[in-house]
């Protein structure tokens, strides 16, 4: 009767130990996914023009030949939403003039820190003397109201733990209007 008892406490015992194991092992499990799901999913950053200030804005209106030029002194702002930080090569600003490239800026290469935002500062030169004959010119010197769009892509890899790299890629397309009388940018939005 005795080994019976010892026997029936000893297999209670054994299913417990058992019980215990499957129950960490779910846990693991549990947390493993957990943390691939979290931590490791990596995003595509975001890059954008956080702030843009005109400095030395010419224009000339006449309707024979309508022209501007001007300094873009732009903020370019890269947000890291990964674990890993994201380390990019040198890129280039395109500044545009309906469809027409107006002026061009590098962005050096750079690092943005694991979930954080770089801000970068840039000035672009942007003239219209490159351009052909453009019919619109003439009325947007005239109204007072230049619109300009911008596009840049940042490629580079994002570092998770110093083991893993995966290549990404921040694009920007802004557009913006230039207020010709007050020398400020209106309406910037980025996607």
């Amino acid at each position: 009767m005795m080994s019976e008892d010892r026997t029936t406490s000893r297999r209670k015992r054994n299913i417990k130990c058992l019980a215990y194991i499957v129950a960490g092992v779910i846990a693991q499990t549990i947390i493993i996914l957990l943390f691939v799901m979290l931590v490791m999913r990596i995003r595509n950053p975001k890059v954008r023009l956080g702030g843009v200030t005109v400095e030395n804005l010419n224009l000339n209106s006449s309707s024979s030949s309508p022209s501007f030029s001007m300094n873009l002194n732009a903020q370019v702002t890269v947000k890291n939403t990964n674990f890993g930080h994201f380390k990019f090569q040198n890129s280039t600003l395109t500044i545009s003039y309906r469809g027409t490239p107006v002026g061009e800026a590098t962005i050096v290469k750079a690092r943005a820190r694991a979930r954080s935002t770089t801000k970068l500062n840039v000035t672009v030169s942007v003239s219209s003397d490159k351009m052909s004959r453009n019919s619109a010119l003439s009325s947007d010197v005239g109204s007072g109201t230049i619109n300009l769009s911008s596009h840049a892509k940042l490629d580079g890899k994002i570092h998770l733990f110093k083991v893993f790299k995966k290549k990404k890629s921040a694009e920007m397309n802004c557009t913006m209007e230039v207020t010709t009388s007050s020398k400020q940018i209106q309406n910037l939005m980025c996607q």
